[in-house]
């Protein structure tokens, strides 16, 4: 039965962690939420937390979470800042919105080690370069 019932992909967000200036090695970066849709998503709550090994001792940071009540279309909104040892364990975006009359919840996922100056991309509307997960 669960088959049965339509499930759209949400297209179009992305979640982006940069460095706050051009230097990869700061030791502070942004995360941000990036709407490509094309149309404003609405009642957005994005919870994030962190957790895997570090330095061989367990770690979970605390779960935050954001509301927006309204994200335009073609916008980047900061969601919060993140310390660069925390690229180390897992970091974990679940994002739950309202577009077109129907409700999304998609989880990104940056892996250890996947937030790195290797991994770079240009980043819409940031004018810089840093990771994004669609």
């Amino acid at each position: 039965m669960k088959k049965d019932i339509a499930q759209p992909k949400l297209e179009g967000v992305a979640i982006v962690i940069a460095p706050r200036q051009d230097d990869p090695d700061d030791q502070l970066w942004d995360s941000y939420l990036l709407n490509q849709t094309g149309r404003a998503i609405t009642n957005v709550l994005v919870s994030s937390r962190g957790y895997g090994k570090l330095d061989g001792e367990r770690m979970s940071t605390t779960t935050l979470r954001h509301f927006f009540e309204e994200v335009p279309p073609n916008t980047l909104i900061q969601i919060e800042p993140v310390q660069a040892k925390l690229f180390e364990i897992t970091n974990e975006y679940w994002l739950s919105c309202n577009l077109n009359d129907h409700m999304y919840d998609k989880k990104y996922i940056f892996v250890p080690g996947s937030i790195s100056s290797d991994n770079f991309t240009a980043i819409p509307l940031l004018g810089r370069e840093g990771i994004m997960i669609r």
